[in-house]
């Protein structure tokens, strides 16, 4: 009738019934129990069951929902000692241990030791409890109820612990696991769209070495390890990779050739080189001589007065000028004005050359190339160079002659960083024949070299490097003090100017290509651009390309004509 009411009665340790209410009886003072002493009825007790094999905290839910609905009773554990404190009625309280005492026996006498003969232990093991935790999870089943699987890595071995009916569910699943792959299965063929494949063997075989090494000790000794038999090869006739491995290298490998095997991006480098160089130059001078006396001579005018004295009298002598002359070689190399007059035992030679050099150079290499691949770009001759001279027995002359690359020369590596700057590593050289230099020796190159690596966003021009060289040079040649004397001593002076001045600079401008429309657009826009200049020339109003002859036009349908899309294998 209490109960009806809301009321419990608890018996005290004096033998005395204390009634209280029934949402108090968990915190009221009540008969500990024990198996000597299990109360009977609906006596109020509590009862301390330590666990020996399963922990307490994983059977306290179960225990839990099998009380009655409006039971008074509740269950706690002490996971430190794991035991299980009951709170309830004595009838309650007594099923409640009955059902412990056939549950606490799992774990000695639930063990099985499986051992696997192609398989991973490792690799199964995580998959077994990967699938053991989703249902678990779904279902909300007690985890004292779920095989707990673990692998020893030594012997390649499972070692399964649990419910009878779990370990032959987790049985069956491994005989159909632990099977031998065929040779077949372990061989794929990776067909590569934009990486080279030779090019990926030895970066994929360093992969298939690192995974080996942290796999070394994963398998048992008596076993052949999965990672001993990768083999990697490229077919270069089909731009292919033939691999072969188990199922989990084979899982790696391909996700590192998906990532490798991408569409680089391309970059269109522009250079453009300036050079602008102006020379004058004025030689003049008087040179005086006297048979008996002696001449005023300055050698570094190329004309002598002495030779050119001897050159008349023998012209005199012999009525003409012949290769024997001693004057024969030296007006042959003289450039200038020479005036003289010889009479007597008197001479005298005047010498005068005026220069103007002007040279202009406007280059504008480009080149397209892949991200981080070296091109070069070379438009020039070869010019011969004499190296050796040698004098053979019969008095021949063999010459040896080695051949120098003189032009417009372009080196450049490109590397797209994150966005849209572009890494550049640059080699430039602009070189030509000297053709004022008269030396003997050979020719004269000029050679103007950048070498240098510059950070440059897409599209923007940057100079890589400039010069700007004022050369002046005077010199004077005179007799001591006749050519100090005012208006007369210009006639005892050889005097020799020369000034030039001379501008160079280099530019450069980088475009990175990403897909086809763009490179497109920028080789429909050169060709456009070439076109229009030969249109210009026939039409006799542009001397942009070099030729009197007509040359035909290029086909203006060029670019508006698509190629038919490539066949998929």
């Amino acid at each position: 009738m209490l109960d009806l009411y809301g009321y419990s009665v608890i018996t005290l340790d004096n033998g005395f019934l204390k009634v209280v209410r029934s949402a108090n009886v968990k915190t009221s003072p009540g008969m500990i129990a024990d198996s000597s002493r299990p109360g009977v009825g609906d006596e109020l007790v509590t009862r301390i069951v330590p666990l020996e094999n399963v922990p307490a905290r994983d059977l306290a839910p179960l225990l839990r929902q099998m009380m009655d609905a409006g039971s008074v009773g509740n269950v706690v554990h002490y996971e430190p000692s794991n035991v299980l404190i009951l709170t309830g009625r004595a009838s309650t309280i007594n099923k409640l241990i009955e059902v412990i005492k056939r549950v606490d026996v799992i774990g000695t006498e639930k063990q099985q030791i499986i051992h696997l003969e192609y398989a991973s232990a490792e690799d199964l093991a995580e998959i077994l409890n990967q699938l053991i935790s989703e249902s678990h999870g779904k279902s909300q089943m007690p985890a004292l109820l779920s095989a707990k699987i673990v692998a020893d890595k030594r012997t390649n071995s499972l070692i399964i612990s649990g419910p009878e009916k779990a370990r032959q569910r987790i049985t069956s699943l491994l005989k159909s696991l632990d099977v031998e792959e065929s040779e077949e299965g372990n061989t794929r063929v990776y067909y590569l769209k934009y990486a080279k494949a030779t090019n990926l063997v030895e970066v994929l075989t360093g992969v298939s070495e690192k995974l080996k090494d942290e796999k070394g000790n994963s398998r048992k000794p008596s076993s052949t390890s999965a990672m001993d038999n990768v083999a990697i090869t490229a077919d270069e006739q089909t731009n292919s990779l033939v691999i072969t491995a188990d199922q989990s290298v084979q899982e790696k490998l391909a996700t590192v050739i998906a990532r490798l095997d991408i569409r680089r991006a391309q970059v269109l480098v522009e250079a453009i080189i300036v050079e602008v160089q102006d020379g004058n130059g004025l030689n003049l001078g008087v040179q005086w001589a006297n048979k008996n006396v002696g001449a005023q001579q300055f050698t570094n005018t190329g004309l002598p007065v002495f030779n050119a004295a001897q050159g008349v009298a023998d012209y005199k002598k012999n009525g003409g000028i012949t290769s024997a002359n001693p004057a024969w070689d030296m007006f042959s190399a003289y450039n200038g004005m020479a005036a003289g007059f010889f009479n007597g035992d008197w001479g005298v030679l005047l010498t005068a050359l005026a220069s103007n050099n002007k040279n202009d150079i406007l280059a504008t290499p480009s080149i397209v190339t892949l991200d981080n691949k070296l091109a070069s770009f070379n438009v020039g001759q070869d010019v011969p160079v004499l190296s050796g001279s040698q004098t053979t027995s019969g008095d021949n002359v063999f010459n040896t002659v080695e051949r120098k690359t003189v032009g417009t020369k372009l080196k450049v590596t490109p590397q797209v960083n994150e966005g849209d700057a572009v890494l550049l590593e640059i080699e430039q050289e602009v070189s030509s024949v000297d053709s004022s230099s008269n030396s003997t020796l050979g020719p004269t190159f000029n050679t103007r070299t950048i070498q240098n690596a510059v950070l440059v966003k897409t599209g923007e021009t940057v100079v890589l490097g400039g010069l700007l060289d004022d050369f002046s040079k005077e010199q004077v040649s005179k007799v001591p003090l006749l050519g100090d004397i005012p208006l007369v001593g210009q006639l005892f002076r050889y005097t020799s100017t020369e000034r030039a001045k001379r501008n160079l600079m280099v530019f450069i401008r980088p475009t990175i290509i990403r897909d086809d429309d763009v490179y497109r657009s920028l080789s429909k826009e050169k060709y456009t651009r070439y076109r229009q200049e030969q249109q210009l020339r026939i039409d006799g109003k542009s001397k942009a390309l070099v030729g009197s002859e007509d040359l035909p036009v290029l086909n203006e349908n060029t670019f508006n004509s698509h190629a038919p899309a490539p066949s998929s294998r």
